[in-house]
């Protein structure tokens, strides 16, 4: 019957899975170029993320780790295939879903609301931190005050800190977040094109964050996005049926980013392995002994770490509150003079 079946796949055109000769392939793997079906992909794919998980020796049994949680395709796969391999292999992790609210209206509230039903369906405590309790500023006002040509900087910098802070809340151990390959190569053209040879030298690691207060890990690291999911039938996220929230931010069209992500892709048309090349490449790169390195300190404001006398985020919560003082005392004398007018 097995061998009927195989013959009228074959005939009908359809190609079997290069792994277990029996079903049929319902993807090609951008890696690896293997036509696989749904149940081998599912193996290999969470098999993967496991190795790199040991080898690499992200976690020790007993930590506390916070799942940076946006609601979206790479944080929501990481938080199932995190709870399943957990489960699974017996890590013996307490595992939190930690999101940042932004203060986006139209995107990260409506996305929030995904992660709150993550919180429910994987059943993981869930933590949420926001710009306006941490800052004082929504990015909404952000935006509203400076516009949106420099918002991403602004956003970027105070994100990275409402991780940290986030995470001291839930006193864990670490943090990881959903950082895929795709995104570690675009971080290395990034770093390469800005020349910000500080972090050249760290963005390719697995681990980073070490001497800081809390350590980020990046399960994801060698999985390519279309993987995870790229609004493709073929991928983890779609087969899985998860419950993501796959909107783009609505001030980042422009963002810098966003020029190397499509010449990251662009690429990989070409040469699919071009994105772990880039991440090799990363790897391999060598500080010259006569760069100097800034040296890392605490922030005299707010006690983060910082390589300056006031961390980006004081300088450029700094800025904002300058800007504000001077619009308000500009909108005050425009009202004095309209009512001495009058």
């Amino acid at each position: 019957m097995e061998e009927v079946a195989d013959t009228k796949a074959r005939k009908g055109g359809a190609r079997l899975c290069s792994l277990c000769d029996q079903r049929r392939a319902a993807l090609k793997r951008p890696k690896t170029l293997e036509q696989i079906c749904r149940e081998c992909f599912y193996k290999v794919f969470e098999e993967e993320i496991h190795q790199v998980i040991v080898e690499n020796q992200l976690f020790k049994p007993g930590e506390r780790v916070a799942i940076g949680a946006s609601g979206g395709k790479d944080s929501t796969v990481l938080a199932y295939v995190l709870s399943e391999l957990n489960r699974r292999h017996n890590y013996g992790l307490d595992l939190f879903l930690l999101s940042v609210d932004e203060g986006i209206t139209g995107y990260r509230d409506d996305s929030l609301e995904t992660v709150k039903r993550n919180e429910i369906q994987y059943g993981l405590p869930l933590k949420i931190v926001s710009y306006k309790d941490l800052y004082g500023w929504t990015m909404d006002e952000i935006v509203k005050m400076i516009g949106l040509k420099n918002n991403c900087t602004f956003c970027g910098v105070f994100r990275r800190q409402a991780l940290d802070r986030g995470a001291a809340l839930l006193k864990v151990d670490k943090v990881a977040t959903g950082h895929n390959a795709d995104d570690i190569a675009e971080t290395v053209l990034l770093n390469i094109l800005r020349g910000d040879i500080a972090r050249l030298s760290r963005c390719t690691s697995i681990t980073t964050g070490e001497d800081g207060p809390i350590p980020r890990c990046k399960p994801f690291k060698y999985t390519y996005e279309k993987e995870i999911n790229l609004n493709q039938i073929c991928t983890y996220a779609y087969f899985k049926r998860l419950d993501y929230f796959s909107t783009e931010c609505i001030y980042s069209p422009n963002a810098y980013r966003g020029f190397a992500r499509e010449l990251i892709k662009d690429l990989e048309r070409i040469r699919p392995r071009a994105i772990l090349d880039i991440i090799k490449s990363g790897e391999n790169f060598r500080i010259s002994t006569n760069t100097k390195m800034p040296e890392q300190r605490t922030c005299e404001r707010c006690g983060y770490i910082s390589s300056q006398k006031w961390c980006k985020a004081c300088v450029l919560l700094e800025g904002l509150n300058r800007v504000c003082q001077s619009w308000v005392l500009g909108e005050a004398k425009a009202l004095i003079m309209m009512a001495e007018r009058k």
